[in-house]
């Protein structure tokens, strides 16, 4: 363990995507047992650092340009052998065959402590049974279920293990207790959103057995949370587990309308946000609070890349911008405020090749022309980029 310290791990973070790096040393920063090094969004910097680092624990994101994840992971075991790799990757399917020849394991994004957690026990419980110095002094950190609803719906055991239903009902109703959490839901909704063509009696006998599994499943798979009974429905009690919604909507409501919130909390709640709520499930229920979730990401992406235009970087603005319309293609606001920010970055190129692009799709999509607003807008900033001045940041 790092330079001698009793039950402490010297951490590295590789993660090209500044929001994910920035969420990675927030989560990674809770662990009592994790203290970071050294944190890169440039790959090859890492390269150059980690011989002299020697972290215990590398984090590297698998998908990287310059230099994949795979490819630090191999130069990484040339120079620091004594360095465990923790693969990071947004696919579970990525390269699995590939982490085991080179990994101590493999972590899902977005990253949550819960994974921070696993990584560290089975280190130190490694540690305690090769009798390095220290190893068994501190307290095992306690692992728990990772719960993912931003992206996708995924449910997996404390040890890893992906959680599997005993009927879709079962799924259905704990997906919608996760978006509402800690909130007594009546039973009459409960059956008329999962049962609405049943008649009652059947409804009732039905929504018994289904709240039924899903507790003796949540307790079978030490997920950390309950479901009770109340006067006149239920309520799922999260006590202390964590999962991205509940950190993503909790976060969004302690923003409020502060403007001057510090970057890096906008960022971590920014990288939080991996696609619409319960990814391709199509429960009807989910359609408000998945539009206004993604409304609040799009709201953070915009204030990001004004903060971001507002100090010339110009890079770093576009890049959120992106990542926005990556998940929402045809928001007008988005590809606006990308086109103003190539315009005050002096790139008339781009704008134009931007414009274009925008144009089919929303033909092919909307199957009408771009509305004339936009058209408008975008050839005023190809005006303003021969006239700009852009700042020196990239």
């Amino acid at each position: 363990m790092g330079e001698g310290e009793k039950g402490m791990f010297t951490v590295v973070i590789v993660e090209d995507e500044k929001p994910i790096l920035e969420l990675m040393k927030v989560v990674v920063g809770r662990n009592p047992h994790c203290r970071i090094i050294g944190a890169f969004n440039n790959p090859l910097e890492a390269l150059e650092k980690l011989p002299e680092l020697k972290p215990d624990i590398a984090f590297l994101d698998v998908e990287m340009p310059k230099l994949s994840g795979i490819e630090l992971a191999q130069r990484l075991n040339e120079c620091c052998e004594g360095t465990r790799i923790v693969f990071t990757t947004a696919y579970k399917e990525y390269a699995l065959e590939a982490f085991r020849v080179f990994a101590f394991d493999y972590i899902l994004k977005p990253v949550m402590t819960s994974a921070i957690d696993r990584i560290t026990t089975r280190l130190l419980k490694e540690a305690d049974r090769t009798g390095s110095p220290g190893a068994s002094a501190p307290p095992e950190p306690v692992l728990k279920a990772s719960i993912h609803c931003l992206g996708s719906f995924e449910v997996r055991s404390p040890e890893g293990e992906l959680v599997r239903w005993p009927t879709r009902k079962t799924e259905e109703l704990f997906a919608y207790l996760l978006c509402w959490p800690d909130q007594d839901i009546s039973k009459w909704k409960l059956m008329d959103l999962l049962w609405p063509e049943m008649n009652e009696e059947r409804a009732i006998h039905n929504l018994h057995n289904t709240v039924y599994r899903l507790k003796k499943l949540i307790k079978e798979q030490d997920i950390g949370m309950d479901v009770v009974k109340t006067g006149d429905g239920y309520l799922l009690k999260t006590q202390d587990t964590r999962y991205d919604l509940l950190e993503f909507l909790q976060g969004i409501s302690g923003l409020g309308h502060k403007k001057q919130a510090e970057p890096e909390r906008l960022e971590a709640l920014f990288a939080l946000y991996r696609g619409p709520l319960l990814g391709h499930k199509d429960y009807m229920w989910k359609v408000q609070l998945e539009e206004s979730c993604g409304k609040q990401y799009r709201a953070l992406g915009c204030r990001l890349a004004e903060r971001y235009m507002a100090q010339g970087e110009w890079s770093k603005a576009e890049q959120r911008l992106l990542s926005c319309l990556s998940f929402y293609p045809l928001e007008e606001e988005l590809h606006l405020l990308l086109m103003e920010v190539y315009a005050a970055a002096g790139k008339r190129e781009r704008i134009t090749r931007h414009f274009n692009l925008f144009e089919m799709q929303y033909r092919k999509e909307m199957g009408m022309e771009v509305p004339a607003e936009i058209s408008k807008k975008a050839k005023m900033y190809m005006e303003m980029s021969k006239i700009s001045q852009p700042r020196q940041k990239k």
